[in-house]
C-alpha cells in the first residue's frame, strides 16, 4: 500500500463493513461509500427479491464512483446453509446447514457443499462469506448456535471446519471462521445481551480453540470475534471483541494467526448495550480487529466511523494501527477478489447478468445425497416404519416470526408434501412454533381419527416452546405407540418429552431434507445419520440406530 496515496478517511473507511436496507444501491449504501469510503457492505434477506436483482445490485454497487475505485468492494453475506441462509430464492441451490453436515459425517460432501455455494455466491458477485460456524455446541440450551455448529465433538466440527474453508477459498470466496475464541458453550444469545465462557485454559485449548487452531493452519482467510467474555484469557469483564488479550495476545501472537479479524455486528446488545457502537469500534480496533461490521442502522455507522477518526486524531489508536489492518484487508482483496472487471462510474447492463443457478443434474444429487444420510433414528418403537398404506396425520409447526438468525420461511413446503410424494395419504395441522391453545385443541381433536401420527417441532431459541412440548406430551399419552416424533432443528426436543417411543432427528426443515425423512419413516431408506451431539447416557454423540 502506498500510504501517501491515502487520506485518513479514505483508510479508516476500508475498515467498516456496513449493511443498508434496500434492492437497489440506497442513500444510505451510497453515502457511506461515497463520502466515509467503507471497504464493504454486507447482504440480509431484506436486500434480496431475486438473483437477476441480486447481480445486477452487486454490480452496481462495485461500480459506484469512489476513491480508489480500483479497489474493490467486499460484498458479505452469512450464507451458512441449513436455517441460516439469506439466498434462499429460486435459482439458488438450498444448502444444508452444518449440523446436517455433522450428522452425514462426510468431509468430502461438506467441502462440495461449500465449492457449491461459493459457485453461486461469485454469480450474485458475493466474494466474502461469513462462514463456516466453527464454535463447538456443547451446551443443550444455547439460543444462538445449536443446528449452526457442525456438532459437539471438538476434532470433527474442526475437520468439517477446514473441508468447508477449503471449498470456500478454493473456489475465490473468503471463508470466515466463526466466533472467536467459541460461541458454543453460552446460554446466552450476544444479540440480546453479554454471555460468558468461563472454563480454564485447559478446557479451553482443548475444546473452544481446537477448531480455530485447524482452521488457522489450513489458512483461513478471516476470523470472526465472539461479543463473547472469556474470564480465562481476559479477567477483566471485556468481551473478546473488545479485548487485546484476546484478539492481539491470543490469537494473534500464541495462534499466530495473519489473516483478517472481523468484529461480529457491533450493534448486537452485547455490544451495543453496554460499550456502545461507537466505542466498540474505537476498542475492536485497540484490540487487533481489522473490520467492523456494523450492518444496519446509519446513524451507528456514521458514529463509529467518526469516533475511529476522532480516536487517531486524539492519539487512542495510532496511524500506523490503522496501517497495519489497512495493509491486511488491501492485501486480501488483492488475492481474493483480484483485478476489478468492472469501470468506475460505468453504467449498469441493461441485460440481466447472466445467472447459470438452477439446480442441475450435478447439484440434485449432492444436496439429495447429503440429506438422506443426514437423517438420524434415535428411538424407534413399534410404529416405524409407518404403513404407507395406512392415513397419516402430520402436525407441523410453522416459523411465522423472525429471529436474529431465522426468517420466516418462503417456502411452504412440509413434511405431509414430501409423504405424497411417497403415494401416503396425509392430513396436515399446522400451528404455529408457539402455538395458541385453539390450535392445540383443534390438533388433539383431529387426532382422534388417525393410528398413525408425526409430530413435528421446531426449536428456534434454546428450549422447545411450551406449547410444542405440551401437545406432543398430550399426544404421546393419548396415542402412545402411534406417535412418531421428529424434530426438525434441534435435536434436543427430545429432552420434553422422553416418553416418545419413536424419535427422529432432522436439523432443519428445507426440502431436500424433508424428502430423505419422508423415505425414511416409510421405509424406503435406511437412516444413517449420526448424531453430532449427545443427548443423554444413553444417545451419545456419534449414536447411530440401525435398523435390522
Amino acid at each position: 500500500m502506498n500510504e501517501s496515496a491515502w487520506s485518513l478517511e479514505e483508510k479508516i473507511g476500508q475498515l467498516f463493513i456496513c449493511g443498508f436496507h434496500s434492492l437497489e444501491a440506497d442513500e444510505q449504501i451510497l453515502t457511506l461509500i461515497k463520502d466515509y469510503h467503507v471497504g464493504g457492505t454486507v447482504y440480509f434477506r431484506r436486500n434480496i427479491e431475486s438473483v437477476p436483482q441480486l447481480a445486477a445490485l452487486s454490480s452496481a454497487l462495485q461500480r459506484l464512483p469512489r476513491n480508489h475505485a480500483d479497489v474493490p468492494l467486499f460484498i458479505a453475506i452469512d450464507q451458512e446453509g441449513g436455517m441460516v441462509a439469506r439466498l434462499d430464492h429460486e435459482g439458488m441451490s438450498r444448502i444444508p446447514g452444518n449440523m446436517s453436515l455433522g450428522a452425514a459425517g462426510d468431509l468430502s460432501l461438506t467441502e462440495a457443499t461449500a465449492r457449491l455455494a461459493a459457485k453461486e455466491m461469485l454469480a450474485l458477485g458475493i466474494n466474502f462469506n461469513f462462514a463456516p460456524c466453527i464454535d463447538v455446541n456443547n451446551n443443550p440450551a444455547n439460543p444462538v448456535i445449536g443446528v449452526r455448529s457442525f456438532g459437539e465433538n471438538p476434532l470433527k466440527v474442526a475437520e468439517h471446519g477446514v473441508a468447508a474453508i477449503t471449498g470456500y477459498q478454493q473456489q475465490g470466496v473468503i471463508a470466515t471462521a466463526k466466533h472467536f475464541p467459541g460461541h458454543g458453550d453460552t446460554a446466552v444469545d450476544s444479540h440480546r445481551g453479554l454471555a460468558s465462557v468461563p472454563h480454564d485454559k485447559e478446557r479451553l485449548n482443548a475444546v473452544e480453540l481446537l477448531p480455530f487452531r485447524h482452521a488457522i493452519e489450513a489458512g483461513v482467510d478471516a476470523i470472526m470475534t465472539a461479543h463473547v467474555i472469556f474470564p480465562a484469557f481476559e479477567p477483566d469483564g471485556i468481551p473478546a471483541t473488545l479485548s487485546r488479550k484476546v484478539l492481539t495476545d491470543l490469537l494473534r501472537t500464541e495462534l499466530g494467526y495473519q489473516g483478517v479479524i472481523v468484529t461480529d455486528c457491533l450493534e448486537m446488545h452485547a455490544i451495543s448495550k453496554e460499550s456502545g457502537i461507537a466505542e466498540g469500534a474505537v476498542q475492536s480496533l485497540q484490540a487487533g480487529a481489522d473490520l467492523v461490521l456494523v450492518s444496519h442502522t446509519l446513524s451507528d455507522q456514521i458514529a463509529a466511523i467518526e469516533a475511529v477518526k476522532k480516536a487517531v486524531k486524539e492519539g487512542r489508536i495510532t496511524e500506523e494501527r490503522i496501517n497495519q489492518s489497512v495493509e491486511r484487508v488491501l492485501r486480501l482483496k488483492e488475492q481474493r477478489l483480484g483485478t476489478p472487471t468492472f469501470e468506475a462510474g460505468k453504467e449498469v447492463p441493461a441485460a440481466p447478468v447472466q445467472m447459470p443457478l438452477t439446480p442441475d443434474e450435478e447439484h440434485v444429487p449432492l444436496l439429495t445425497q447429503i440429506a438422506e444420510k443426514s437423517v438420524t433414528l434415535v428411538k424407534k418403537g413399534s410404529n416405524f416404519p409407518l404403513n404407507a398404506a395406512k392415513p397419516v396425520l402430520v402436525v407441523w409447526p410453522e416459523l411465522r416470526h423472525r429471529t436474529e438468525v431465522d426468517e420466516p420461511a418462503v417456502h411452504r413446503y412440509t413434511l405431509a408434501d414430501a409423504l405424497e410424494k411417497c403415494g401416503v395419504q396425509v392430513e396436515l395441522a399446522v400451528i404455529g412454533t408457539y402455538p395458541e391453545d385453539e390450535e392445540l385443541e383443534q390438533v388433539l381433536n383431529t387426532s382422534q381419527a388417525y393410528d398413525q401420527i408425526v409430530v413435528v417441532t421446531y426449536t428456534a431459541e434454546g428450549a422447545l416452546p411450551e406449547g410444542q412440548k405440551q401437545l406432543v406430551q398430550e399426544l404421546c399419552r393419548i396415542h402412545e405407540d402411534r406417535v412418531v416424533a421428529v424434530s426438525t432443528r434441534n435435536p434436543y426436543d427430545i429432552h420434553e418429552f422422553p416418553e416418545a417411543e419413536t424419535y427422529l432427528c432432522l436439523y432443519e426443515n428445507r426440502s431436500y431434507a424433508l424428502d430423505a425423512l419422508a423415505k425414511v419413516i416409510t421405509g424406503r431408506l435406511q437412516p444413517t445419520g449420526v448424531l453430532p451431539v449427545g443427548l443423554n447416557s444413553s444417545y451419545p454423540a456419534g449414536f447411530s440406530y440401525t435398523l435390522n
